[in-house]
Formats: structure tokens, sequence, C-alpha cells
């Protein structure tokens, strides 16, 4: 049925619903994940596509990756040192956007009565979640007014002779959107930050997330942790250092990547369409403007396709030629077809790196008291299914991270 409406049928399916939370947060829904199917959406994805998230564009963002990974992995350390020392260590403070996009990434997968029952609309405002998506909005588009300020005035000083000149290279994906305007007359200041707002929480949330519930399954799972952990430190070896390109002689940890995917998929587990036009599946009627769901998080659990669904098995995709990129459908972590995930090459590149170094270079355990067995792996409801009790780890060094 996926294979139907997502391949056979894509185009008759090529339309995701609007619904109320979208609509408040996203600009009315111009932003890529919700834009209805059509010549905008293709302008704007392809943008995104050419400047961000190609094969191309994610190999050119190395040096910036390596760069993050190192503060990260920095920041781990001193807690540590910190920690041996008996002194007291706290988290940096969140920014604020880090803050929004988690309230964003919650409130895109709540429930509204509006969707499902329109004369119960009102049920919205009684529930709170009319005035939380007022809230979360008006700061969401504060803080992108600014931003897109600050790259207009740098555009004029640069236009104007005070500056160096605009590099291409050097031009981020606001300066690219802004600039496209000049050939795309439909993409106005609201689209612009409903684009950049996709590209911000689809980067950040969905891999953060990923990593999350990576980490948690191989803290349940300790064989599997110290497989994962051996393959990692054995590719480095002596070189005290870890480089990108040795993540294609990590099979095991890629696998492990395959397997979080499998169980906690980065997008929502219930895939949402819209019939363009009536038409016909598997001998069912489906009418004009009908919303049909695909259940990722139902086929990766089938019985019928995975030996032990439920359990945390990195070892069922070693030799197994099956892949994430939507053309398999028992396995569609990032969907398919038309409306599929355009973000893959980033996300993979992205969370195999932080998965290695993280594994390279601590040991990690549960905090003092608690259980393996007890861990709580319940999820939780939004854009990205987040742990619904966030994990709480202790590391230790293994290797220290070589100055640069």
């Amino acid at each position: 049925m996926a294979s139907e409406i997502m391949k056979n049928q894509d185009l008759v399916f090529a339309d995701r619903p609007s619904t109320t939370t979208a609509n408040a947060l996203l600009y009315g829904c111009t932003d890529i994940a919700f834009a209805p199917y059509g010549e905008y959406w293709r302008q704007v994805r392809k943008i995104c596509i050419l400047e961000l998230l190609s094969v191309e564009r994610v190999r050119s963002f190395k040096d910036l990756r390596k760069e993050e990974v190192d503060a990260v992995i920095q920041k781990i350390s001193s807690s540590c040192l910190s920690r041996a020392e008996g002194q007291a260590y706290e988290n940096a403070h969140e920014n604020k956007f880090g803050q929004l996009s988690r309230e964003l990434s919650g409130l895109l997968g709540a429930f509204s009565f509006g969707d499902y029952f329109p004369t119960l609309g009102w049920m919205d405002v009684v529930s709170g979640l009319s005035s939380k998506l007022k809230k979360v909005s008006q700061e969401l588009d504060a803080f992108f007014d600014q931003v897109i300020d600050d790259h207009l005035l740098r555009h004029s000083k640069s236009q104007n002779g005070h500056g160096q000149g605009e590099d291409i290279e050097k031009l981020d994906l606001t300066d690219i959107l802004l600039l496209s305007q000049k050939d795309n007359p439909n993409v106005y200041r609201n689209n612009v930050k409903a684009i950049i707002l996709d590209m911000f929480v689809g980067g950040t949330e969905t891999t953060a997330t990923t990593m999350e519930w990576a980490m948690a399954e191989l803290i349940k799972n300790p064989k599997e942790m110290k497989i994962a952990q051996d393959e990692v430190r054995r590719v480095v070896g002596s070189k005290c250092t870890l480089e990108e390109e040795d993540i294609n002689q990590m099979d095991y940890l890629k696998c492990t990547v395959k397997e979080t995917l499998r169980l906690h998929s980065p997008i929502p587990t219930l895939l949402p369409r819209v019939s363009s036009k009536s038409t016909q599946i598997a001998g069912y009627d489906i009418p004009f403007h009908t919303k049909v769901y695909v259940n990722a998080w139902a086929i990766h659990r089938d019985a019928k396709i995975w030996n032990d669904p439920k359990e945390f098995c990195p070892n069922r995709f070693i030799n197994n030629p099956i892949e994430f990129k939507g053309q398999e459908f028992g396995f569609i972590p990032f969907g398919s077809g038309r409306r599929g995930c355009p973000g893959i090459s980033f996300a993979i590149t992205v969370v195999e790196y932080i998965l290695a170094n993280l594994l390279y270079y601590f040991d990690w355990e549960l905090p003092a008291g608690d259980k393996r067995e007890d861990l709580d792996m319940t999820e939780a409801v939004g854009l990205a299914v987040n742990k619904k009790i966030p994990l709480n780890v202790v590391p230790t060094i293994y290797a220290s991270p070589v100055e640069n």
C-alpha cells in the first residue's frame, strides 16, 4: 500500500494536508515540508537542494562539521574533568532558538480539534493550543526578522562599497534565498522565513533526536555498544583523531544508525498525503482530497518483514542491501517519492560522524543507581518522535581530543 501511494501513484498523492499548527507556525504552509505541490514548491525545494542538501554541498561543509564536532567533544571533555575534580559543571545556557525549535517541533505534532472536527475548532482555544501557537509564532517571527535584517544590512554595506564585495562561496542559505527573490517574485519575506525555519528545524531537531535514540539504544544494549566502540577505535587505531573518511570503514556503526532509524524514524511515523483526484488503491475508492497516512512505525515493526522487530539488532543490516532512500518500502525512515525528505545525505553524514566521535572519545554509563533495564524508552509526540524522558548519561574520557 505504501508503494502504491508513494511510488505508483506518487503524483496523485504529492500534496500534504494543511494543518492548523503548520499554518500558524510555517507562514501559511509556505515552507517545503507542507507547501502544496506545484511550481512554488519545486522552485524553493530546488534552491535548498542545490545550495545546502546536495551530496556535493554536504561534502563542502566537511571542515565546518569538524569544527562543530570538535567543539562538542571539547565541551564534554571539560565536563568530565570538572566532575573528576569535584567541581560543579553546568551545561551551557541553551540559546533562545534552540528552545523555540523544540517547542515548534512539539506543536507541529500536536492534536488540533479543528483539523479533524471543523465544528469543534473552538476547542483549540479551550485546550490552550491556539494561545501556544500564537506565542511561539510571534517569537519565531521576531527571531527571523532579525536574521533577515542582519543579512540585508550586510548586503547593503557591500553594495555601497563599505564591504569587500560579496563572495558567492561565502553566501549562506538566507543570502541565497534573499537573492533568489529577484528571479522568483513569488518568494516573499515570510516565504524566506518559512524555508529557513524548515532547514533549521529539519537539520537540528531531527538529527539531535536520532542521536539521542542511538545512544539510548546502545546504553540499553551494552553488547552492541562494545561492538560499535571496538570497531570505531580499531579503525582510528593509533591516529588519535577520527577523520570523516574513516566512517566508510565502520560497517557496524552504519548498521547501528540504520537500526536506530528503523525503530525511531526522525520524521513523523504517520506520513501524511492528500489525494489530488479520485483514484483507487487495492480496490478501495479514494475520493478527491482524502487524507491518507502511511504508517511507517508499523511497517518498521512488521514481523512479516523483520525478525524480532521490537529488538534493537544492528546485525540485521549486515550484508543486507536494504537502504533508507525510499526505494525499499519495508524501510522508509525518510519517507519516499516527491515528498520524501530531501536532506538524507546531510542527516546521515552528520549522525554517523557525531556518533563515531562520541563512541571513540568516551565510555558511557547511566548515572549511579540507574539500571539499563529500567531505562525509559517512551516516545513523545512531535514533528520528530523524541524520547519522552530525555537521556541522562555520564561520560568518561577514553581518548583525549587532540588540540588543533
